[in-house]
C-alpha cells in the first residue's frame, strides 16, 4: 500500500494510506526507505481481525475517516531523502566497549558484541575476492540501499566472520538480492528465517561442520556466516525489530547448513546446488526462508518402504497453514525441506532408490483429506480463494486437485514430486531427520555460485599461517 502511496505523491496526487495500529511505526520506517518522509497516513485502532463489524464501523467513523479527511486536506511535505553516513565515512572512534555501544544505540548490531570494521579489516577481507569494492550486487528493499563488495566486507567483519569466508559473503548478498528470493518479505508476519545451505569443496577448505551437530552454533565458520545473514538484512536492507521487520514470534538467526557431498557422491544423489542448476564440484550457496521445523527421532526401518511414511507425515503436519502458498494464492511456491542424516540416505540408496526415486514416494503421501485442505484456507487462513475444486477448473492450480469431487479424495501439498526439497548432513550414524516448514514465495529457494579469487589456493595458505 505505501509503494502505492509513495508513486502516487512523487507524481503530485495526495494519498492516504490505512493502517492498523500494530504497523505504524513500520508505515514510518518504509517511508523514509521509499525516499519520502512522513507519507500520510490515517489509523485504524487495534486489529481488524479481532472486532465485530459494530467495532469496526465505529472505529473506522471515528477515527479513521477524520484521518483521512485531514491528511488529504492538509499540505504537510512528504519528499525528502534521509541523511546517512556514506560507505567509507568513520562514524566513531574509541574503546571496544565505546564502538560495541555506539553499533548498538544506531542499531547497527543484533545486540551481540561486534567486531569493529576497521579499514585495515575491512582491506583484509576484501583481499579474498578479485571483486571491485564499489560494485553494486543490487538494491535492497525495504530501504532501497545498495548491496556492494565493500558493504559486505564491513558486516562480514562485524559478524565475526574470517576473511576468507569473503567469497561466500559475496555469494549470499548476491543471493538476497536476486527479486526470485524475495528480501522485501524479510520481516513478515510468522518470523520465518533463512536457511543457508552450503555445497562444494569449500565445505571442507574452511572448516565448516557437516555432520554431527549440524545447525548448531559452536563452529566458526557456520555460525558467523549465519550471523552475517542476519546483520546484513538489519544493516543493508533495513529490516529492524518494532519497525520494518514485524515478525510476530521470531527465529535467531540459523547457523550454515553444509550438506555433506561426500556421501551424496558416494551414493550417486545430486546436491541441493546441483539442483539449482550448478555443476556437482561447484561451490553452491541456496538460501530459503522457512518458518520453523522440528527433529524426528529414529525414522526406524531397512527399507525406503518403512523408513519415508515417518517422514512424510511429518513433513505433512509441519507444513500446516503454509499450504496456503500451494493454492493459486502462492502458485505452487511451497517448499518443504527434509534434512536426513547419511545412515538414511543410505539406506534408502542402498534399496536402488534414487532422490528423485524417494521425492516420488513422498509426493503420494505428503498428502491431507481434501475438505481438511479446505477447512484451513477457509476457516483458518481467512483466505479469499480455498475451493480446490474451482481453482483447479480455472487452472490457476494442476488437476490433480479435483481428480474428484470425494471431499476425502487425498491431495498432495505440492504441485510436483522435485518440490519436496531433500538434504543430507548431520551424524552420519544417527537414523535421525529435521523437517522445516517452508515460506512460500516470501523466501524462495535461490542458490548462487561463489566465485574464488585467481589467488584463491594462495591466500588460503598464507591466512592458515597467519
Amino acid at each position: 500500500m505505501l509503494r502505492a502511496s509513495a508513486a502516487c505523491e512523487v507524481a503530485g496526487f495526495p494519498t492516504t494510506s490505512l493502517t492498523c495500529e500494530g504497523f505504524v511505526r513500520q508505515a514510518a520506517a518504509t517511508s523514509i526507505g521509499l525516499g519520502l518522509r512522513n507519507i500520510p497516513i490515517a489509523l485504524v485502532p487495534g486489529h481488524i481481525g479481532t472486532k465485530s463489524k459494530e467495532e469496526l464501523r465505529r472505529d473506522i467513523l471515528e477515527t479513521t475517516l477524520p484521518a483521512v479527511i485531514d491528511t488529504l486536506t492538509s499540505a504537510e511535505e512528504s519528499v525528502g531523502e534521509p541523511v546517512e553516513a556514506r560507505e567509507r565515512d568513520i562514524v566513531v572512534r574509541g574503546s571496544f566497549s565505546e564502538i560495541n555501544a555506539y553499533f548498538y544505540r544506531h542499531g547497527l548490531s543484533d545486540g551481540l558484541p561486534i567486531v569493529p570494521p576497521t579499514r585495515e579489516a575491512v582491506e583484509r577481507f576484501l583481499s579474498f575476492t578479485d571483486r571491485d569494492p564499489n560494485e553494486r550486487l543490487g538494491v535492497m528493499l525495504p530501504d532501497r540501499r545498495a548491496a556492494t563488495v565493500w558493504n559486505v566486507a564491513v558486516n562480514g567483519v562485524m559478524a565475526g566472520c574470517r576473511p576468507e569466508y569473503m567469497p561466500i559473503l559475496v555469494a549470499l548478498a548476491e543471493a538476497m538480492a536476486d527479486p526470485q528470493y524475495g528480501v522485501e518479505h524479510s520481516g513478515n508476519t510468522p518470523g520465518a528465517d533463512t536457511l543457508i545451505i552450503l555445497n562444494g569443496p569449500i565445505v571442507k577448505q574452511l572448516d565448516f561442520n557437516y555432520t554431527q551437530g549440524a545447525l548448531r552454533d559452536g563452529f566458526m565458520p557456520n555460525t558467523t556466516v549465519g550471523r552475517f545473514w542476519r546483520l546484513y538484512l538489519r544493516n543493508v536492507a533495513g529490516f529492524h525489530l518494532h519497525q520494518t521487520d514485524k515478525a510476530t514470534f521470531g527465529n535467531t538467526w540459523r547457523v550454515v547448513l553444509a550438506e555433506n557431498d561426500d556421501v551424496l557422491k558416494e551414493i550417486g544423489w545430486p546436491t541441493i546446488g546441483s539442483e539449482m542448476g550448478f555443476g556437482p564440484d561447484d561451490n553452491v550457496v541456496t538460501i530459503s526462508r522457512f518458518t520453523g521445523g522440528g527433529s524426528l527421532s529414529s525414522v526406524t526401518g531397512s527399507t525406503p518402504e518403512e523408513l519415508l511414511p515417518y517422514l512424510a507425515d511429518s513433513i505433512q503436519r509441519f507444513n500446516n497453514w503454509q499450504i496456503t502458498f500451494t493454492t493459486s494464492h502462492g502458485n505452487g511456491s511451497l517448499r518443504p525441506l527434509a534434512v536426513i542424516t547419511p545412515i538414511l540416505a543410505r539406506t534408502l540408496a542402498k534399496a536402488g532408490w534414487s532422490k528423485a526415486d524417494v521425492q516420488r514416494f513422498m509426493f503420494e503421501r505428503v498428502r491431507r483429506p481434501a475438505w481438511d485442505f479446505e477447512r484451513q484456507l477457509r476457516d483458518w487462513n481467512i483466505r479469499g480463494k480455498w475451493n480446490l475444486t474451482e481453482d483447479a477448473q480455472a487452472g490457476a492450480i494442476p488437476a490433480l486437485f479435483h481428480e474428484s469431487d470425494d471431499p476425502n479424495r487425498m491431495v498432495p501439498i505440492v504441485w510436483k514430486p522435485e518440490d519436496l526439497m531433500i538434504a543430507v548432513g548431520g551424524d552420519p550414524l544417527r537414523n535421525n531427520a529435521y523437517v522445516f516448514a517452508h515460506n512460500g514465495f516470501l523466501g524462495f529457494p535461490t542458490g548462487k555460485k561463489i566465485d574464488l579469487p585467481q589467488r584463491w589456493e594462495a591466500l588460503l595458505a598464507q591466512s592458515a599461517k597467519g
